[in-house]
């Protein structure tokens, strides 16, 4: 399963596959901002943090900023 699109929610943001199905959500907090999405990946900027989630909305990792 891969990603296929994300949609913002306001304070979620729902991952969909190549079908149109949601696979997961994330909550977002103010100032949370998408910098990327990848077909297996989705990367949201906090604060001076990169995190990085599957397409289950699982975090997988995490990675500063400086």
């Amino acid at each position: 399963m891969s990603i296929a699109n994300t949609e913002n929610k306001g304070s979620w943001l729902d991952i969909y596959d190549e079908k149109g199905h949601r696979t997961g959500t994330i909550t977002l907090n103010q100032g949370d901002t998408v910098v990327g999405v990848t077909a297996v990946s989705v990367s949201i900027k906090h604060n001076n943090w990169v995190d990085t989630y599957d397409e289950k909305g699982h975090r997988t990792g995490t990675r500063s900023c400086n």
